[in-house]
């Protein structure tokens, strides 16, 4: 298969409804993505946190409410083009673990993914095929290397065709994406258009997919399509305070509040109040739903 060349999420064929009945109407919760683990003992908000901030500890906070991990793949595959760099597969599994047992409150896991944007797939070398299928086959190995562990399977592309492939890759590897606790929509966080995004999160409702989770949506796309989604992380606020002047009483502390955490609760705090005000079928804002029953093994 060739991939196609296309930036654009245009509408997969075939009519389309809107989401109605197949909203979120479950609390959607917002992560906030930082690179400081120790926050994780005290943090007021859900937090998503890199392995690549983690691994290098040798004893960890506990954590004081549930929090996600990242892989760290985009960075992995922006810098070297190779996950070769990155921990083996035995080694993430490892650390996951270790990160449940000891941190504890580990809501999910990203698998060790292959994102899809141009520039990444300029880096790789490789097709969207096989960075899907290098993706499909990493929830595959982590969830039979961490025996029941919340690794969450990702859907990766870069056109709403290529999602769709996606999709089927993980029923050919015996994962049914409609009756997973959360799905992951990776390669969305680089996407200019905003309303590319609501279409192809639209486009897998219309396919039974409907507990979601957006990495690094844009907030003006999440303002758009928080209705589509059970969860979402941004780092947007540290980018944000690096052009702005401390707040008052952290300017003896800091030049600017890019790693302060006043500024980024601060800044979810506003981000979600504004999202729980969006007219439409999302009721309310925060906690992660609990008692989600992920399965053990991926090849079945």
């Amino acid at each position: 298969m060739t991939r196609t060349s296309s930036p654009m999420l245009a509408p997969a064929p075939g009519p389309h409804h809107g989401p109605g009945a197949g909203a979120n109407i479950r609390p959607l919760t917002f992560y906030l993505g930082t690179h400081q683990p120790g926050w994780l003992d005290a943090a007021p908000v859900p937090l998503f946190i890199s392995d690549r901030r983690l691994r290098s500890y040798k004893t960890f906070p506990r954590a004081a409410r549930l929090w996600a991990l990242d892989s760290g793949g985009f960075t992995e595959l922006a810098r070297y083009g190779t996950w070769d760099h990155g921990p083996t597969p035995a080694g993430y599994a490892r650390q996951i673990r270790r990160y449940h047992d000891e941190i504890g409150h580990l809501a999910w896991a990203a698998p060790q993914d292959w994102m899809c944007e141009p520039f990444i797939l300029a880096k790789t070398g490789l097709t969207v095929v096989e960075h899907q299928h290098r993706t499909v086959a990493s929830v595959v190995q982590l969830r039979d290397l961490t025996d029941g562990l919340p690794i969450i399977p990702v859907l990766q592309g870069w056109t709403v065709g290529d999602y769709l492939r996606c999709i089927s890759l993980y029923e050919r590897a015996g994962i049914d994406l409609t009756a997973e606790p959360l799905v992951g929509v990776g390669s969305v966080c680089r996407r200019q258009a905003t309303t590319q995004t609501g279409t192809l999160l639209a486009t897998l409702h219309e396919h039974g997919i409907r507990r979601l989770h957006g990495f690094g949506v844009k907030i003006t796309g999440l303002a758009r399509s928080a209705y589509l989604l059970t969860s979402a992380d941004s780092t947007a606020w540290s980018f944000a305070a690096r052009g702005q002047p401390p707040l008052p009483g952290c300017g003896t502390r800091h030049k600017n509040c890019a790693n302060c955490p006043r500024y980024a609760y601060r800044w979810h705090h506003r981000v979600t109040a504004s999202l729980a005000a969006q007219p439409g079928p999302q009721l309310s804002l925060f906690d992660f739903p609990t008692g989600f029953d992920f399965p053990t093994g991926g090849s079945r």
